[in-house]
């Protein structure tokens, strides 16, 4: 019986672990607007957002191109551009996380304000 609650007591505590660390990937989730609007003081950390994928570069410099939006922001501002190893499909309900870096470039015109790198994509729970 003893042995029971002991591993009753070691499963609600890796429970409580796991739902503490979910607590903070969503309170560490931004809407696209609220990235833009807070974009220099996000620059160099790491953020999390949902959306749908509207667009999908494969395989350009070693790295997938992923844009997603969430429906907020303005026509200037309404999308993420995500780079990952990673990648989805057009249509895909995601979430993302990677670091904000603004104003990257990659050369030959390829300029991003913007861009959400070394990400990780996974399907919206």
């Amino acid at each position: 019986m003893k042995l029971q609650s002991l591993a009753f007591a070691a499963l609600v505590a890796i429970l409580g672990l796991a739902s503490s660390g979910m607590a903070a990937a969503q309170a560490n989730m931004k809407s696209v607007a609220e990235i833009y609007k807070t974009k220099d003081a996000l620059a160099g950390k790491t953020i999390s957002a949902q959306g749908k994928v509207v667009k999908v570069n494969n395989g350009i410099m070693g790295r997938n191109f992923v844009h997603v939006q969430d429906g907020t922001g303005a026509p200037d501002g309404n999308k993420l551009i995500v780079t990952s190893k990673q990648s989805a499909n057009v249509g895909d309900e995601v979430t993302i996380s990677g670091v904000v870096v603004l104003n990257r470039d990659f050369g030959s015109g390829y300029m991003y304000p913007l861009l959400i790198e070394e990400a990780t994509i996974s399907p919206k729970k």
